[in-house]
């Protein structure tokens, strides 16, 4: 058992006022609507099987927790299946709230590595999941289908427009794998 005197105090950096004002223009203009009530974080499937909680992300935002916020792993379980927008009291739209933050967080340098490999492939092969050509083209012809499916595969000048677009708004710069210090 271990006593009081044992833990160490929670250091809770200086709380950014702006942070709410960031979020609300960023995509989560509803943010200040939310009064905490849990209808979200009671709501979601990925809070079932995680540590998520869309309430408490939401909460630190409210409180100008940005570091604390942006630097969440848990911030990155969200689904985006929409099933708390649909059930928020308040009309807060929290999947959205939450992309909000996710793209505030992407531009100060935070984000998870699976998803910065997503990323980086959709850059590399016009979509996120990119089927292996000596693997799937046979399948797929044996199955009736056509040997590349409709997507970028289908048309190599589409990657060369992503890309193109990627580095025009500077996300090829936000997503480029950092070198470890």
């Amino acid at each position: 058992m271990t006593s009081a005197e044992d833990k160490s105090p929670i250091v809770i950096e200086t709380p950014d006022s702006s942070f709410v004002e960031m979020i609300k223009h960023t995509g989560g203009p509803n943010i200040q609507s939310c009064y905490q009530c849990g209808t979200c974080s009671g709501s979601c499937p990925a809070g079932a099987r995680t540590n998520y909680l869309v309430r408490g992300i939401i909460r630190k935002a409210l409180l100008g927790l940005k570091v604390e916020c942006i630097s969440a792993p848990e911030l990155w379980y969200c689904t985006t299946c929409y099933t708390c927008t649909d059930r928020c009291p308040q009309d807060v739209k929290p999947t959205d709230v939450i992309k909000a933050i996710r793209n505030i967080a992407v531009a100060e340098g935070y984000m998870l590595e699976p998803h910065q490999k997503v990323a980086l492939k959709v850059l590399e092969a016009g979509h996120a999941v990119p089927l292996d050509k000596d693997s799937w083209e046979g399948l797929r012809e044996k199955v009736g289908l056509e040997r590349k499916p409709p997507n970028a595969s289908s048309h190599p000048e589409a990657i060369e427009d992503i890309v193109k677009m990627a580095r025009k708004i500077g996300f090829d710069k936000l997503v480029e794998e950092k070198e470890e210090a």
